[in-house]
C-alpha cells in the first residue's frame, strides 16, 4: 500500500478540481494514492473527473448521495484512506493547487519531526502568488478570533523554514494516520468551517505540535465564506466561531465573550438595515439561537436565505463623475480589488491608486477605511469605503454612523443575560 493517501474533496468546481488533481499527480514524490471525493456536485464534476482519470490507477473516485459539508466530504476519502492502511493522510482543497514539492517536503518533515502530528504546506494566494494565504495560525482568546501570522505578506528569506501554531487550514495538510487512530477524523458535526481549528486544537490536546513548512507551497483561491446565492456559507462561518469558542474559552471569559460576539451579531444586522440587505441578518440571528441551543450538523433550510444582491457600491462611486481616485491608506490589496471591481463595471472610468499617481483636480476621492462605522470623517467631502463593501456617501447615511455606538450598546445590553444564562448551560 502507497505511504500516503491524498484526499480531494469537491463541490461544484469542475475545472478547479482538474487542475487540482494534476497539481497533485504531478508532485516529484509518487508513492501515495488520491482520493477524490464528489460531495453530490449538481455540475459536471464527476463525469469530467471520470473522463479524465478514469482509467488512471492513482486515483480513486468517490461520489457522495448528499453533500456532507467539508469535513463530511474529507471524512469520506479520509475513512477510505485509514482502511487502506496508509501512514500518512492528506487533505487538499478543490481549489488548491499543489507545488510538485509539496508533498515530499510534508513527508519528509514528518518522518523527521515524531512530535508534530500535522503538517501543512506554506499557503499563497493563488491569483497573488507573491503574497502569502497562510503560515501557522494563532487561537487568540483576547478578541476570540483566529490570526494568520503571515497574512498578506510578501514571502522573503527571513521567514522561519518552519512555523508552530495552534492551528492551520486543510487545503493542503498531512496528518499521522496514528493520529487520527487516537483523535478521529474531522470534527463532522460542524460540516463546514472551524472544522479543520477544532481538529487542531484535537491534535494538541494530544501532546503533537501543528506544523507549517515553508518548503511546502501550494496556492488556494480563499473561496470560504463567500456568498453568491445564499446565506448558506454565512451560517456554518458564524455558528461554528460561537460553538468553537463557547467550548474553549475559560469560565471567567463567559461575560466578556458574549459582548464580543454579540457586539459582531449587532455589526452585521445594523449593516444589513444599512443597505437594505437584511437576509444575511436573519441567517446570523439563526446561527446565534443554533450555537446557544448546541444545534450542530447541516442547517435546517430555513435558516438558509437568498441574498437581496441589490446594493451596489461602484454605481454609487461613480454618481459624481468618471474619475476616481483611491486613497489606500493601510488597505493596498483591497484597494486594488476595488480598482479592478471600477474598470471592469465602468471600462471607460479613470481610477488612480494614491501609491500609484496624484490626485487630479475634478476626481472622486475615495478613501477605505476598515469600517464606515468607526472612522472620524462624515463630512461627505470624499466617499468612505470599508472593507466589507460599504459606502458612506449622504446626509441619511451619516445619521445611522452617528447613531451607530448607541444602537450598539443597547442591543448588547438586551441581549447579553440570555447569551450568558444559555452558553452556561451548553457548557455545563
Amino acid at each position: 500500500m502507497e505511504t500516503i493517501g491524498v484526499v480531494i474533496c469537491n463541490y461544484n468546481k469542475e475545472q478547479d478540481v482538474l487542475k487540482c488533481i494534476q497539481s497533485v499527480l504531478s508532485s516529484t514524490y509518487q508513492d501515495y494514492h488520491v482520493y477524490v471525493v464528489d460531495n453530490a456536485s449538481t455540475d459536471n464534476s464527476a463525469k469530467l473527473i471520470t473522463d479524465k482519470y478514469g482509467s488512471d490507477s492513482r486515483v480513486t473516485l468517490i461520489v457522495n448521495e448528499e453533500n456532507l459539508g467539508g469535513s463530511g466530504g474529507f471524512n469520506t476519502g479520509l475513512g477510505k484512506a485509514v482502511d487502506n492502511g496508509h501512514k500518512y493522510l492528506m487533505c487538499v482543497d478543490n481549489d488548491a493547487f499543489l507545488d510538485k514539492e509539496c508533498i515530499g517536503k510534508l513527508y519528509e518533515f514528518l518522518e523527521e519531526t515524531p512530535d508534530a502530528g500535522m503538517a501543512a504546506a506554506k499557503i499563497y494566494h493563488r491569483d497573488m502568488p507573491e503574497y502569502i494565504q497562510n503560515f501557522g495560525t494563532m487561537i487568540n482568546m483576547e478578541d476570540y478570533s483566529v490570526d494568520s501570522i503571515y497574512v498578506n505578506r510578501i514571502d522573503d528569506d527571513s521567514l522561519p523554514k518552519v512555523v508552530y501554531s495552534d492551528a492551520v487550514p486543510a487545503c493542503a495538510l498531512m496528518v499521522r494516520k496514528t493520529l487520527v487512530d487516537e483523535i478521529g477524523l474531522m470534527p463532522q458535526e460542524y460540516f463546514l468551517y472551524w472544522d479543520d481549528t477544532q481538529w487542531c486544537c484535537r491534535c494538541r490536546s494530544v501532546g503533537y505540535k501543528v506544523a507549517s513548512v515553508g518548503a511546502a507551497k501550494a496556492y488556494h483561491a480563499m473561496g470560504a465564506r463567500k456568498e453568491d446565492i445564499n446565506t448558506f456559507p454565512t451560517y456554518y462561518a458564524w455558528r461554528n466561531w460561537i460553538v468553537f469558542f463557547l467550548e474553549h474559552v475559560p469560565d471567567e471569559k463567559i461575560e466578556d465573550m458574549a459582548e464580543a460576539f454579540l457586539g459582531s451579531v449587532f455589526e452585521t444586522v445594523y449593516e444589513g438595515l444599512y443597505r437594505g440587505e437584511p437576509n444575511k441578518a436573519n441567517t446570523i440571528m439563526a446561527a446565534l439561537d443554533d450555537a446557544l441551543h448546541g444545534v450542530m450538523g447541516k442547517a435546517k433550510p430555513e435558516r438558509i436565505f437568498d441574498l437581496e444582491l441589490s446594493y451596489d457600491r461602484t454605481s454609487v462611486l461613480m454618481s459624481r463623475g468618471n474619475r476616481i481616485y483611491i486613497e489606500v491608506n493601510d488597505f493596498p490589496l483591497y484597494a486594488k480589488a476595488l480598482k479592478e471591481e471600477i474598470k471592469r463595471d465602468y471600462p471607460d472610468t479613470e481610477v488612480t491608486l494614491s501609491t500609484e499617481g496624484q490626485l487630479e483636480e475634478g476626481s472622486t476621492v475615495v478613501s477605505v477605511q476598515e469600517s464606515i462605522f468607526r472612522q472620524d470623517d462624515i463630512s461627505l467631502k470624499k466617499y468612505v469605503v470599508d472593507l466589507d463593501g460599504n459606502v458612506l456617501s449622504n446626509e441619511d447615511e451619516v445619521l445611522m454612523v452617528i447613531n451607530y455606538n448607541y444602537s450598539r450598546r443597547s442591543f448588547i445590553f438586551a441581549h447579553k443575560p440570555l447569551f450568558i444564562r444559555l452558553a452556561k448551560e451548553l457548557r455545563e
